[in-house]
């Protein structure tokens, strides 16, 4: 009986499709493709996936404890939902500058709004005001100022000096922010990572309009272009056997020769055909169909098999 994978979608319209046309003609019949269908969800019910992949549970709660259940009876996840709903990028920082990767100086700040129903006297363990003269030394300006746990270039600011980030930290309600250093970078990169084992390095440039942000190259030239090329690809390695994540991009901003990582929790990120570009996009495309068929391959019914990241698998070892 065929395996088979699921590929959980929203709006995007070109990599689904083509991942699974892609898994039907690697998977000769052994392994079958289709976007998964769901008309209920029974608790600890097998609905029957060896493999899903997961590109919209970050928005859609229900969908997210569609898979966790899946996980539970068997079926391999990517990327680990409950790692996922765990997970957020102060976190990923902190966990980093553990491993020896070079990061801009970043610090979390408390939300300009407070939660909902919350009150003063919920914040007594804050002091206020915050140590502002030693964040704004640190990190210095200009800086970025974006979501602890957020996406998608979604509120994402350039704050010029601390008058603007008040300003700016104002409009972002309810939301916990961080504040970071600005690397003026002579070489960007995106880098995908899947089955933490399969690095496709992409040079990138994030002030473009997000439809030309793949159309540059490297400035980088020579010897100094393969050995950064190789501590990029070594790291990214490095970062998501940490983290666990099987779908992943990494973007460095280089400066001096140094690859400092920028953002690298995306565990759903731009696989577009028409921001990505073709080259790029087959690339996506064949090794995530070829990472998925692995992974249906191994799949035993009722047999736990999701990817945690060293973090955890270390923890539990102590």
């Amino acid at each position: 009986m065929a395996k088979k994978v699921g590929i959980l979608f929203g709006m995007e319209d070109t990599f689904p499709w083509a991942f699974i046309d892609k898994v039907n003609e690697l998977g000769k019949g052994e392994v079958i493709a289709e976007p998964v269908s769901i008309d209920k969800l029974e608790q600890g019910a097998d609905y029957g996936y060896a493999v899903i992949i997961d590109r919209i549970s970050q928005d859609v709660p229900f969908y997210r404890a569609y898979l966790k259940n899946a996980a539970l009876n068997g079926t391999y996840v990517l990327n680990n939902p409950f790692w996922w709903s765990a997970d957020e990028k102060f976190f990923n920082n902190a966990l980093m500058s553990k491993l020896g990767i070079p990061l801009p100086k970043t610090v979390l700040l408390p939300s300009n709004e407070r939660p909902t129903n919350t009150t003063e006297t919920s914040f007594r363990n804050l002091k206020f005001p915050h140590d502002w003269d030693y964040i704004f030394d640190y990190v210095g300006f200009p800086a970025y100022m974006k979501p602890h746990d957020g996406g998608g270039w979604r509120n994402v600011y350039r704050v010029e000096n601390a008058e603007d980030m008040w300003q700016k930290h104002s409009e972002t309600e309810q939301l916990v922010m961080m504040v970071q250093e600005e690397i003026v970078f002579q070489d960007y990169y995106r880098v995908y990572c899947l089955g933490k084992k399969y690095v496709h390095i992409m040079p990138y440039e994030p002030r473009n309009p997000h439809h030309l942000r793949y159309a540059t190259t490297h400035q980088t030239e020579g010897k100094e272009l393969q050995k950064l090329l190789k501590t990029i690809h070594d790291y990214t390695i490095k970062m998501n056997e940490a983290l666990g994540y099987d779908f992943n991009t990494v973007e460095f901003a280089v400066k001096d020769g140094i690859p400092y990582a920028i953002d690298f929790c995306n565990p759903a990120p731009d696989a577009d055909r028409n921001s990505v570009g073709e080259e790029n996009f087959a690339w996506i495309v064949e090794h995530a169909a070829k990472l998925a068929i692995e992974k249906a391959k191994e799949y035993v019914p009722g047999k736990a098999n999701i990817s945690w990241g060293k973090f955890v698998k270390d923890s539990i070892k102590k």
